[in-house]
């Protein structure tokens, strides 16, 4: 019996299974970038600093929407936060109807640890590769997120699937 013929390159079933082989690698990473942080934070908890963190300083209703959660559920979130010291509510200067919501310096340091371990662990895969496959993957990892809509706020993409 002959083995069965490798699809070519260019054939789309192949590429999306390349695609997916890599985002099972991707997700491995940031689960353990999350597993090291576990016993200071929930994962709805570092989403709410992730994307603080990303977006700047933002009140509660802003919090809610982009993760797509009731605002009951953002409320009591960011409550823990604030208690831990990892998130505090200023005075929203556009609105004194509203609070917004900043990280802490303890609250950076928590994403800060997230991320540098994720790029940590990326380079050590990359590492492997010649420097012209390196820049191919950027080029072609670029096109793939703006062919997907992909805004500006990449970290928080990058950690579980937070709206926009």
């Amino acid at each position: 019996m002959t083995p069965p013929r490798e699809a070519p390159v260019d054939d789309p079933g192949r590429q999306a299974d390349a695609v997916m082989r890599a985002a099972r690698v991707l997700m491995g990473v940031v689960a353990r970038s999350v597993a090291e942080v576990e016993d200071q934070v929930s994962l709805p908890q570092l989403r709410v600093l992730v994307l603080v963190a990303d977006r700047g300083s933002m009140n509660l209703g802003q919090v809610a929407e982009a993760l797509g959660v009731h605002p009951s559920n953002a409320t009591r979130t960011v409550e823990r936060l604030v208690v831990a010291g990892l998130l505090r509510r200023t005075e929203d200067p556009s609105d004194r109807r509203y609070l917004a919501l900043e990280l802490t310096d303890a609250g950076h340091d928590v994403v800060q640890g997230v991320m540098g371990h994720r790029r940590e662990a990326i380079a050590a895969i990359m590492s492997s590769m010649t420097s012209a496959q390196r820049r191919a993957l950027a080029r072609a990892l670029e096109s793939f997120a703006a062919a997907a809509g992909d805004p500006p706020h990449g970290e928080e993409a990058f950690l579980l699937g937070l709206s926009h």
